[in-house]
């Protein structure tokens, strides 16, 4: 299951995660982000050994959203080592996000 991060503990679960994390950065309002949704969450299932994968409401959480520049969503980006390794705007099919992390992680 998706962790959820909130502008609180972004810093500590994010940041300082010892292992990569995927960050999806949407709104329930947002079609495409819901769309994505169960394709991230079997992700996580898949590959929690690998990468974190979390969730982050920008409605809810907008410092962390602003400091980044996420002016679209959803917006998926992985952190390595407290800094952004990678970032894709836009729903996309489960397979194209696993060959993204492949890529990246």
């Amino acid at each position: 299951m998706a962790a959820k991060v909130t502008d609180a503990n972004f810093d500590k679960d994010v940041l300082g995660s010892s292992k990569p994390v995927l960050v999806d950065f949407w709104a329930e309002w947002c079609g495409p982000c819901r769309q994505i949704g169960p394709a991230l969450e079997e992700l996580a299932s898949e590959l929690g050994t690998k990468i974190t994968v979390a969730k982050m409401n920008v409605d809810e959480n907008p410092n962390v959203p602003l400091k980044y520049g996420v002016k679209g969503i959803p917006t998926l980006m992985i952190f390595k080592n407290g800094q952004v390794a990678a970032t894709k705007i836009g729903a996309m099919p489960k397979q194209k996000i696993k060959e993204w992390i492949d890529s990246t992680v």
